[in-house]
């Protein structure tokens, strides 16, 4: 029998007794989904211990769950559909949202109409949560997502700050193995075709090349920046081979730009892998259909749309997740 005269628990307290955060102990109250077995004992534990009373008129106000997850790319219409990678990106992201019970809303963030669109969907709160990929240093979109109490996760970190809960391949580490294995073949003159440096992955491969270069106690050159599509990597290698005419490997920040140098070394009359040696990044279908095929890094691309939802789903749920890194490994064909 509680005292009359004392104060009335609040949530708070029931989450601290429990042991949990504010949100899971809300979950747990509103009978929501998501919740670990272990985690909703905990809080039906601390509100009986506490004699917790709910005030039901603030639980109708805090229950507006939707039932759905917005996945936002900050890219441009076009390029988005055209581009494989995305499309594995929200394979992924759909298969674990259904397994939640979540539906998946895509949000296309480049253009202003699209960003205060989103802006207004998160103000009113028409989603439960946001994964957020493809955006680039200084986009505004990384302000809305910054201001939204609602959870976030990136898919792949921005540049300029390190968010607090992300899923990421291992960038780094896979271009330093891309361009050490261009070394181990003999090759001595290896120049990049990086992404724009405006984004977080270009600067992780740009940076995994230099560190194998000057471990090998080579000179890295200089990369030329292309916009991860073909065009843009055969335009990059012309460049290059206008500046190093005498360069003997390749390595693309990823594949569509890697596909787009074989076809400009071809017509340069540069033969793969005997001339030139080229490598890319990400395992799309393109590296094995390439002539010649394309050896590559492989990033699990399905696997970081599933586990950026996950991560996603967790938060919802009031878990607090730890920043994941996906491991990359080398895929050798044809082309080296």
């Amino acid at each position: 029998m509680t005292d009359a005269s004392r104060p009335q628990p609040t949530l708070d307290e029931v989450a601290e007794r429990a042991g949990v955060s504010r949100s899971a102990a809300s979950r747990v109250l509103n009978n929501a989904p998501h919740v670990s077995r272990a985690k909703r004992e905990a809080v039906q534990r601390a509100i009986r211990e506490l004699g917790y009373v709910p005030n039901t008129t603030a639980r109708a106000l805090v229950t507006r769950h939707r039932g759905v997850a917005a996945l936002v790319i900050s890219g441009e219409t076009p390029s988005i559909f055209a581009d494989p990678f995305f499309a594995k990106v929200i394979v992924g992201a759909s298969a674990a949202l259904e397994e939640a019970d979540l539906y998946l809303m895509l949000c296309l963030a480049a253009a202003d109409r699209g960003r205060r669109r989103l802006e207004e969907l998160l103000r009113a709160r028409g989603v439960d949560g946001v994964m957020l990929m493809a955006a680039r240093e200084n986009d505004p979109v990384l302000r809305i997502a910054r201001e939204t109490e609602l959870p976030v996760v990136f898919g792949g970190r921005p540049v300029g700050f390190e968010p607090p809960w992300y899923v990421d391949a291992d960038n780094v580490g896979g271009a330093r193995q891309a361009t050490e294995h261009l070394l181990a073949r003999g090759r001595r003159r290896v120049v990049m075709i990086c992404g724009p440096l405006d984004t977080g992955v270009s600067r992780a491969r740009h940076r995994g090349y230099r560190e194998a270069m000057i471990l090998a106690g080579l000179e890295p050159s200089l990369p030329e920046i292309g916009d991860f599509n073909e065009p843009s990597g055969a335009a990059a290698m012309t460049e290059l081979l206008r500046r190093h005419p005498d360069l003997d490997g390749v390595f693309a920040a990823n594949d569509n730009m890697a596909a787009g140098a074989l076809r400009a070394l071809r017509g340069a009359g540069r033969t793969v892998p005997r001339d030139v040696a080229v490598v890319g990044f990400d395992d799309l279908d393109i590296a094995q259909i390439a002539e010649p095929s394309l050896t590559t890094v492989h990033q699990p691309i399905q696997a970081l749309g599933r586990e950026t939802a996950r991560m996603l789903v967790g938060l919802i749920a009031g878990e607090e997740p730890n920043p994941l890194i996906l491991p990359t490994h080398l895929v050798i064909r044809s082309s080296t």
